[in-house]
Order: structure tokens, then C-alpha cells, then sequence
């Protein structure tokens, strides 16, 4: 026993890549002796490269199941928090009454089973029996909507713009009751915008520091282990995070150059983020695989001598105490982060600011990062849903609708009459962009679709025609558009029920061709590997099971007895959120965020 009351103990464990042993000396505290085992095991895990004997290891700190057992239940890290309490709380506030929720995003659907709706719509929310899938009412329609697309008032009988009111109020009167200025010899407002920009410069030095702790303490060595980790599973689990810390590091030396030290609030460094916005681009690759990493880590996180070598790694490099998937979760925090930062940054900043313009340049660029990186992440998940909707249609024909299509725009019923028939028929309609698909609905099965045709919606024109007697097929229309290609050989009438139906579906026409041009602009594209993948995976899975049609004398029995089959398949949650107010963390919400599926 040494000074300090710990023991002091030498541990030789033999390295047969060079014949030598290794000398780990340890300090032992009496009371903590266990957890030191913890450290002494995990540092020789990651220290000795290739075969080891850890028998005399073994014998000195217990057996490895021990370990592991003693290290799963004396830390949660690897859990995912749990609990039904939120859940329960807004069964009890539909039992009193119907409940209201405010739509966050647009839920476009290819099931008529489920509720579509806009964002900033009402809904009235009958049933969350289950967590994922609720039932609710807009208007006249019923259906499934997702439960992660709303939020749910916090005062049922105040009206959505009083709340935001009451909000906006509150927040200003804990300001106004700061009063003064907050340091000395500087006002209210120019202190606050020296406390975000130091905000923003402490945080990007923390960032690197987890940028480099992830390179140099896990990469570093996950690459030594090849007997553990193939490229492609190093790959597949960190991403293109090295490519994120080099550019990190240079982004934060030119905020270096801008940041006054002595007087933080003159800094000016709206213009190195307008700099560098194009290459924060790089972050849309690191987005679209997250969810493909945490899904790789979880599957070797299920092995013992991964978890060990993972906090190894963790504790030779000395890093704070949060498990691997929390810690390349930080890039997709970070992104986030920055239109919040900047937005806070320009509300202390005064226009004569000779950093004002640059600012509110940057958020909007920002802003703009983020909007791109969440298209396209919500883009790239899309595609799969779509190669699963075209697996369930039956009598598919011609080539696959991703070989143009990556994005359902709008969907729903209209009447369709073509030349030379001039015959109506009933069918279902899916925009995509590039192209139109119709479908029937089977006579008795309305939740069977059978493939009718498609149009190419590159050559067609889109038409907007009055009521009253159409010339070209000689016969009165109420509510309808023509589909028309350029020389007029093909000439489509699409009919719709009301005329609301008829104005949305000239927006969503509108839509497509806006979107197809963006993408022209931005050089969106998915790459062949990504389609070929998705129709396999569609191929390979089993059809999930839908809500079947709920009608409603039955509706009250069935909600007594037995919910309809719930979707198996949870629409993605956006990734990127801007401007959002914060909110206790819910049990609803995945760790990344929130990402829609199908958004016109």
C-alpha cells in the first residue's frame, strides 16, 4: 500500500506479436477494486494486437462473463430509455374528451386506410391506443395517421395562436426582468451577443475535441483490429467522419481569425460560415448513413468482446463517459445546431453591426444546408417505401418506377377519360416525380391495387379546364384538367370530385415540375447500387399488414374489442428540426430527430 492509501500492483501480459510482455502498472483503490478490473481487462483488450492469452488475466480479475454481466447491469449505456407514462397521460386526456393535435409535418399516404393531412392542420385524435399509429378525424375523413407527425396542444380549450402568444409573452418578460447591462462597462444587448458568440466558439472547440477522440481513439484503432472489423464494417459504422473532422478543423481556425478575444462582441463571423457553406454540405453523407451505422453497431454490441473493446478504447483515450452510438450522434446534433446558433447570434446583434448582414446571411445559408441534408436524407428513405408500394401492385408492368421516380408527390382518386373511347373510368393516381401512375382498385378488396398504365409527365402539359361543355371530347366536365403532350397526339381528362380536389391536384402538377427542376439544380441523384438495393430488400419482404377499411357504425365496437391491423411500417422521422422550440424529451421521438417519409 502506497501513501494515498491504494495499492500499488504490476501485471505482466504477454504480447506474442513481438514475443515481449507488456507492463501494465494500476493503482488500486479499495473501494472501487472492481471497476479498476474494469480498466486493467479493456486496456490490455486494446493494447495487444492480434491473438493474446488472457488467462492469467482472467484469474486476476474474474471471468469474463463476470465482467460482462458485472459491466451490462452496473451501466445503462447501451439501453434506449423506455416507460409508458406519456403514453398513459394522453389515454386519460382522450377519455375525458377528444383530444386536438397540430400537424408538425405534411403526411402524404398511398394507403386509403390512412389519414393525409398538411402541416400547421387540426386533428382530432380519437384513439392512441397504440404509440406509432393513431387514429384520427380532419374534417370529414378518418383514418391512421403516424404519431411522431403531430404534437399535441398543451391546453385543449386555448387556441394554437394564444398558446404561441402566451410563449412569446412569457419569454419576453423573463428578458425584460434582466434588465441592465450584464457585465461591465457593457449594455443588455451587447453582452448577450458576446455570450453567443462565445457560446459558438467554446462549442466548436468541444466539437473538434469529439471529432478527434472518435478518429484517434475508436478509428484509429478499429483499424488495427483486422481481425475484428472488415473496411466495409469501419465504413459502415463511422461514415465519412474523418472527411467531417479535416473540415472542421479548418472551419474553426478561420472563426479563430475572426473571434476578438478581448472584445467578443466586435467578432465577425457571419462570413466564414458563408465561406464554408458548400462544404458543409459533406454532412448529407454522414446523415443518410446514420441510421445504417446504429443498426451495424447494434448488431456487434451484442457481442462481448465488442462492447469490451469499445470502452477500451473509450478510457485509454480518455473520454467522457458516453457509450460510441452517443458519440456519432454529435455530428448530426452539430448540424442542427448551427441555424439556432445564428439565429440567436443575429436577435443581439444590432443592424449597424458591421457583422449584421453577413449574419442574417449565414442563418439563411444555414438554414439552407439543412433543408438540403434533410430532402435528401428523406429522399434516400423514401426510396425504399416506394420499391415496397410497387411490390405490392399487381400486374406491374415495364420498367420500375425508380428507375425515374424517387419522390411520391400526391396521391387520390379521379375519373379518367382518354381518345378514342371517351369512357370514364375510376381510378387511383400516384405522382411521382418524372411520372404519373393510375391504378384499380380491386372490386371487392379495395385495399388491391392492379396496374392500369402510367404517363411521362416530362412530355405532358398540364391544363386547367372551366366547366361546361370540353371540345375535344365533346362532352360536359365539371372540376377537371387535361394531361396533353406537347403535339397534341395524346390528351388525357382527369376529373375530380370537388373542386378543392381539382386545385390540389394543379398545385401537386406544380410541385413536380419545381422539384424535378431543384434536382436538376442541386445534381440530386440516387446512384444505381441504392435502387437495385431497395427492390431487393422490397422483394425479400414479407407484405406487412395494413388498417383495413374502418366504417363507422363498427368503429365504437371495434375500438372495444379489437384495433384493425396497425401499420408495420413507422414513417421516418425528420432528422433535421429548425426553429423548433424545445420540449422535454419524449418517448416518441427517435434520438436523431425526425425525417417524413412523403412530403409533397
Amino acid at each position: 500500500m502506497n501513501k494515498s492509501g491504494r495499492f500499488d500492483s504490476l501485471v505482466r501480459l504477454p504480447n506474442q506479436s513481438t514475443g515481449s510482455t507488456i507492463n501494465l502498472h494500476r493503482k488500486l483503490d479499495p473501494k472501487c477494486c472492481r471497476t479498476d478490473s474494469f480498466v486493467l481487462y479493456f486496456s490490455a483488450l486494446v493494447i495487444t494486437d492480434g491473438p493474446q492469452d488472457k488467462s492469467g488475466l482472467v484469474d486476476e480479475v474474474g471471468s469474463e462473463d463476470d465482467l460482462y454481466n458485472e459491466f451490462r447491469s452496473s451501466s445503462n449505456r447501451f439501453r434506449h430509455p423506455g416507460g409508458g407514462g406519456e403514453q398513459l397521460a394522453i389515454n386519460e386526456l382522450i377519455s375525458d374528451g377528444s383530444v386536438c393535435a397540430e400537424a408538425l409535418w405534411d403526411h402524404v399516404t398511398m394507403d386509403d386506410q390512412e389519414l393525409g393531412f398538411k402541416a400547421g392542420d387540426v386533428i382530432e385524435v380519437v384513439d392512441a391506443t397504440n404509440k406509432e399509429w393513431w387514429w384520427g378525424r380532419v374534417l370529414d375523413s378518418e383514418g391512421w395517421f403516424p404519431a411522431s407527425f403531430v404534437r399535441l396542444r398543451v391546453n385543449q380549450d386555448e387556441p394554437m395562436e394564444e398558446y404561441l402568444a402566451h410563449l412569446d409573452g412569457a419569454s419576453e418578460g423573463g428578458r425584460a426582468s434582466m434588465g441592465g447591462p450584464l457585465g461591465p462597462g457593457l449594455p443588455c444587448k451587447e453582452q448577450m451577443r458576446a455570450n453567443v458568440i462565445n457560446e459558438i466558439m467554446n462549442t466548436e472547440r468541444d466539437y473538434i475535441k469529439h471529432l478527434k477522440d472518435i478518429c484517434e481513439g475508436y478509428i484509429k484503432q478499429c483499424r488495427k483490429r483486422t481481425d475484428m472489423f472488415t473496411e466495409e464494417q469501419l465504413r459502415t459504422i463511422f461514415g465519412n467522419i474523418d472527411e467531417l473532422y479535416r473540415f472542421q478543423k479548418k472551419f474553426l481556425k478561420a472563426l479563430e481569425k475572426k473571434f476578438n478575444k478581448d472584445h467578443p462582441h466586435l467578432s465577425e463571423i457571419g462570413s466564414c460560415f458563408l465561406e464554408h457553406q458548400t462544404n458543409f454540405q459533406i454532412y448529407s453523407e454522414y446523415c443518410n448513413n446514420h441510421p445504417n451505422a446504429c443498426v451495424q453497431l447494434s448488431k456487434v454490441m451484442k457481442i462481448k468482446k465488442y462492447v469490451f473493446f469499445f470502452e477500451a478504447c473509450r478510457l485509454l483515450q480518455k473520454m467522457i463517459d458516453i457509450s460510441l452510438d452517443g458519440f456519432l450522434l454529435t455530428p448530426v446534433q452539430k448540424i442542427c445546431k448551427y441555424p439556432l446558433q445564428l439565429a440567436e447570434l443575429l436577435k443581439y446583434t444590432n443592424p449597424q453591426h458591421r457583422d449584421y448582414k453577413d449574419v442574417e446571411a449565414a442563418l439563411n445559408a444555414m438554414k439552407n444546408v439543412a433543408r438540403l441534408i434533410n430532402e435528401r436524407k428523406r429522399r434516400l428513405e423514401n426510396i425504399d417505401k416506394i420499391a415496397q408500394w410497387q411490390s405490392s401492385i399487381e400486374d406491374w408492368e415495364g420498367e420500375d418506377i425508380l428507375s425515374r421516380s424517387s419522390d411520391l408527390i400526391f396521391s387520390g382518386d379521379l375519373t379518367k377519360i382518354s381518345q378514342p373511347q371517351a369512357k370514364g373510368q375510376q381510378r387511383m393516381f400516384f405522382l411521382f416525380d418524372h411520372q404519373l401512375v393510375f391504378c384499380k382498385k380491386d372490386l371487392l378488396r379495395r385495399d388491391i391495387l392492379y396496374y392500369k398504365g402510367r404517363l411521362d409527365m416530362d412530355q405532358m402539359q398540364v391544363v386547367d379546364v372551366e366547366d361546361g361543355k370540353d371540345k375535344d371530347f365533346n362532352m360536359s366536365v365539371k372540376n377537371a384538367l387535361k394531361l396533353c403532350s406537347p403535339g397534341g397526339e395524346e390528351v388525357h381528362l382527369l376529373c375530380a370530385k370537388k373542386p378543392e380536389q381539382k386545385q390540389r391536384w394543379l398545385r401537386a402538377f406544380a410541385d413536380e415540375r419545381e422539384q424535378v427542376q431543384h434536382d436538376l439544380e442541386t445534381g440530386f441523384t440516387i446512384t444505381e447500387v441504392q435502387k437495385k438495393q431497395a427492390m431487393l430488400n422490397a422483394s425479400k419482404s414479407h407484405p406487412t399488414g395494413k388498417p383495413k377499411a374502418v366504417t363507422r357504425p363498427y368503429y365504437d365496437f371495434l375500438l372495444r374489442q379489437k384495433h384493425p391491423t396497425l401499420p408495420t411500417s413507422l414513417p421516418q422521422q425528420q432528422v433535421i428540426m429548425l426553429a423548433e422550440p424545445k420540449r422535454k424529451t419524449s418517448n416518441f421521438w427517435h434520438n436523431i430527430g425526425r425525417l417524413t417519409p412523403f412530403k409533397k
